[in-house]
């Protein structure tokens, strides 16, 4: 990065939260806090909710993830339209009749107390780890690459946050969200365009998606019903639509941004944009995924993406190994480079047993290739320069840093620092709101004044940031950024969906019934997690089934005689 990288990322980042300051300069009500006010209209709710969902993860992890495995992962999202129209009909009129501040209030008021605070706490839990991961994770990166100290971009990023959305609330997290989106969609469109222009010149686009599908990087359906595949149709139309249906119906770092305003129209058209929006967004980044692994298909890449832990290999006395291996790879990528040539320009009347030769041919270098970068990993491992992250999440910055012009390079990385922003600031927004409205006002001082609860949002906003730099200063790296965050969710919002499905659709089950089902079910998902491998869509599923089972049991058995209370 130069000076001019440096000048277009600094101005970007810094602008629009200045501007968003500017925006919600004065005194607010504790309404205008948590729930903004009618100047929200639906295209900044459409561009906050998708900013939520579309943190840093997205834009450094899913290119990297069509690069080694394909855009097989597009199906965890075939669920997310269906859901998105559910939470229009069902979720949203219920919270705008209500007037709540958090989605919890409604457990609160259609079961109990108990019921609510176990809603909000397993929400709390879920979001407070996954807000250290939407720092963490793109700072470890940019560290490494760029040559930041990883304390400081942690403490940078998060610090700026913490600071505009304390102050604004959840309108600064709107209008800073809408800019930020729209900073992130033209920086990717531009990525996707260069990507495109720097593919060689020796293949049409057309024959180079020709030879990435013969290659399996387009296959981006899979009819299995195995259920430890992790991508699937059938586990993205029901594990996709029972994650989405619980993350847009009842996390708080959604529900929170298509409340903003308290429109009920506005709120349905802002998530009916997500649900036209969102599968085609991803769609393009994980297409974006496969160009660049077209592109080093002609371009040598390194042998192993992760160049800071491949350098500190060599440097503890493992260059002799590692020469070896490359020596190996940049053989296999010219033999490789040839055979892409050959199957490209393979007359369509030619022999067809010599295509398949030729195809053959290639998948055997294409497998050569991976497993010469395994063995180079193993030898990382091996010299104690621990590559925890996958090296696939550094392939989309390499190309960045090493294939943009300057000045596009700062415009990218502000896109992912824009998208680490965005998500956190929904994250803690949501984080201090819930444990504000859910715990405090009921639990600590029940009848204190609008101004204390906004004083207490905000104490509480910022010690949540706090608590999330901790966690990103401390972590240490999964295998995969953007399947953590899946994981992490798949894990949780079952049983969660499970108590909202049962309030709005089981009229007879009772607060203990509903708190004691949620309990059960939640220790279930623990329990498979540990001890099997099932893809981890489906713990949505599971999760959210066993309560609507469990929940009516407890109720004709141990709960029976209680009367239930149906609100909204």
């Amino acid at each position: 990065m130069n000076r001019l990288d440096y000048l277009v990322l600094i101005a970007t980042i810094l602008a629009i939260p200045l501007y968003g300051l500017w925006r919600t300069r004065g005194t607010a009500s504790l309404g205008q806090y948590l729930k903004g006010d009618a100047s929200i209209q639906w295209g900044t709710i459409g561009l906050s909710v998708l900013a939520t969902q579309a943190g840093p993860i997205t834009f450094l992890s899913m290119p990297g993830q069509a690069y080694e495995s394909g855009i097989g992962f597009i199906q965890n999202y075939f669920g997310q339209p269906l859901a998105l129209i559910v939470v229009c009909a069902v979720f949203v009129p219920i919270y705008q009749r209500l007037k709540v501040y958090t989605a919890y209030q409604y457990l609160g008021e259609r079961f109990d107390r108990k019921t609510q605070l176990l809603g909000a706490f397993l929400f709390l839990v879920q979001r407070g780890i996954a807000a250290g991961i939407t720092i963490y994770a793109p700072a470890i990166i940019l560290s490494a690459l760029v040559g930041w100290r990883l304390n400081l971009t942690i403490w940078l990023a998060g610090g700026l946050v913490i600071i505009y959305t304390v102050v604004g609330g959840t309108k600064i997290v709107s209008i800073t969200q809408r800019y930020q989106m729209v900073v992130i969609l033209i920086g990717m469109a531009i990525a996707f365009a260069v990507a495109v222009y720097r593919l060689s010149p020796d293949l049409s686009f057309g024959s180079t998606l020709s030879v990435a599908g013969k290659m399996g990087k387009l296959e981006a359906v899979d009819f299995s019903v195995d259920p430890h595949k992790r991508y699937t149709f059938w586990s993205g139309l029901i594990g996709g639509f029972f994650l989405a249906l619980s993350y847009f119906g009842a996390d708080q770092s959604q529900v929170q941004r298509y409340l903003a305003g308290g429109s009920l129209k506005e709120s349905r058209l802002g998530l009916l944009f997500n649900a036209a929006v969102k599968v085609p967004m991803q769609f393009f980044i994980l297409l974006l995924g496969a160009i660049v692994f077209m592109f080093y298909q002609f371009e040598k890449p390194p042998v192993y993406f992760n160049q800071p832990a491949y350098q500190r290999a060599m440097e503890n006395g493992y260059a002799p190994q590692l020469a070896a291996l490359k020596t190996q790879f940049d053989d296999v990528f010219t033999q490789k480079r040839a055979a892409i040539r050959a199957v490209s320009s393979a007359s369509p009347n030619g022999s067809s047993n010599e295509r398949d030769v030729a195809m053959t041919k290639l998948r055997e270098l294409d497998g050569q290739a991976r497993e010469l970068r395994n063995q180079t990993k193993a030898i990382l491992q091996q010299a104690g320069a621990d590559p925890k992250s996958k090296e696939s999440d550094y392939v989309f910055i390499t190309f960045i840093l090493q294939q943009m012009p300057h000045g596009l390079v700062g415009l990218l990385i502000a896109v992912i620092l824009c998208a680490t922003m965005s998500a956190m600031a929904a994250t803690l927004n949501a984080l201090g709101s819930t444990t504000a409205i859910d715990f405090y006002r009921p639990l600590i001082r029940p009848n204190a004044s609008d101004h204390h609860y906004v004083v207490a949002a905000k104490a509480l906003t910022a010690a949540w940031g706090l608590i999330a730099i901790g966690v990103a200063s401390f972590a240490s790296l999964v295998e995969n950024l953007i399947e953590a965050g899946n994981i992490l969710g798949s894990v949780f919002y079952g049983s969660i969906l499970g108590l909202f499905l049962a309030a709005f659709f089981i009229r007879r089950v009772t607060g203990s019934a509903a708190f004691f089902a949620a309990l059960l079910a939640q220790t279930l998902v623990f329990v498979l997690f540990a001890t099997t491998n099932i893809g981890y869509l489906w713990y949505n599923f599971i999760g959210c089934a066993a309560v609507l089972i469990v929940a009516p049991v407890l109720q004709q058995t141990i709960f029976r005689g209680t009367e239930a209370h149906a609100a909204g």
